[in-house]
């Protein structure tokens, strides 16, 4: 597997594993067995880099990353996020259990602790703030991280969905190793302004969602409806019309992928991966044959015509809805 270095020492695989998906997100939660094998064969694949957070679940998903890549954890980088209020059990389920932000210095510390023994591990690799909280200076968050790296309980510390002017101001007080943000074909937002921002920085980018959530996989089909407790069915670019115009993109993918003989997925990676040696990123799965394929796109060589050919297929001014809808975006933050 090939690596990749993010900010100034964390040295990742190209390609990450996000465990979101391993808990009950796009419909039935995967069995633990399941997520284990998936996990392992990762870690047998080479990958190194394994992403969750308390929120998902909440709590669940951290104590599944910890469990099942125990018996490796000497060769990985594990990253998990603090920064949001959640409502006790009982109160809702899932992401509806996350009533805001809260950065606060106290409630930082609070979330290390408590991550530290859910994953059972002694230092937290990579420590994102999830979301900007607008009420605590982010002078102040970066701080409370500086802190808890000198006191050996994390390693490095990033952001989540922050803006140009958030990150530089986090660098200035704790060095910034990585952004993690959507980032794929259909979600570009990033290339004015936030990317030249973390090149000069020196930081690197975690793209989320680099597979559009399994659109750019081709999977997704108008004949085939999601499941109906599949948190997509809400968003708008899977949707009516939107989701017949957005699959003849991903038919314009799959057209250049073939010619080259490989999957619309491993274009699409292949595609983020030519960006930047200082960008990693960590498509989810909950299928082993799904892992093999994304992680293939890491031998596909893209020349600047492909590129082109690429991104003229699959602009990003023809990608067809809003990619939350309102509650959606209110209830993530994304």
């Amino acid at each position: 597997m090939k690596t990749r270095k993010l900010g100034d020492g964390l040295e990742v695989s190209a390609i990450g594993l996000g465990c979101m998906g391993m808990g009950q997100v796009y419909g039935t939660a995967l069995d633990k067995a399941d997520a284990f094998k998936v996990l392992a064969r990762a870690v047998e694949l080479g990958v190194t880099f394994f992403d969750t957070a308390e929120v998902y679940g909440p709590y669940t998903n951290e104590v599944l990353v910890g469990e099942g890549l125990k018996p490796f954890r000497d060769k990985l980088v594990i990253a998990t996020k603090f920064g949001f209020d959640i409502a006790p059990e009982g109160t809702a389920e899932g992401f509806a259990r996350m009533r805001g932000t809260d950065s606060r210095p106290e409630h930082i510390r609070t979330v290390a602790e408590a991550s530290l023994k859910r994953l059972g591990v002694e230092v937290i690799d990579l420590f994102y703030q999830h979301r900007v909280d607008p009420n605590v200076p982010i002078e102040d968050v970066a701080g409370t991280v500086r802190d808890l790296i000198a006191e050996g309980k994390v390693k490095h510390f990033g952001l989540s969905e922050a803006g140009p002017e958030t990150i530089r101001r986090a660098h200035a007080v704790q060095p910034v190793a990585a952004l993690q943000s959507e980032y794929s074909l259909w979600f570009r937002e990033l290339e004015q302004t936030t990317l030249p921002v973390i090149r000069e920085l020196g930081i690197g980018l975690v793209p989320y969602s680099p597979l559009g959530r399994g659109f750019l996989t081709g999977a997704i089909k108008a004949d085939a409806p999601l499941a109906k407790d599949d948190f997509r069915r809400g968003l708008p670019r899977f949707q009516g019309e939107a989701l017949a115009k957005n699959l003849s993109l991903v038919e314009a993918l799959t057209a250049i992928a073939a010619e080259k003989g490989i999957t619309p997925a491993q274009l699409a990676l292949a595609w983020i991966l030519a960006q930047g040696e200082h960008i990693a990123p960590i498509p989810g799965t909950t299928k082993i044959s799904r892992l093999e394929e994304n992680l293939g796109a890491v031998e596909v060589v893209l020349s600047a015509d492909d590129l082109a050919r690429i991104a003229a297929a699959v602009p990003e001014t023809a990608v067809e809805g809003a990619r939350y809808s309102e509650v959606g975006l209110a209830m993530v933050g994304r």
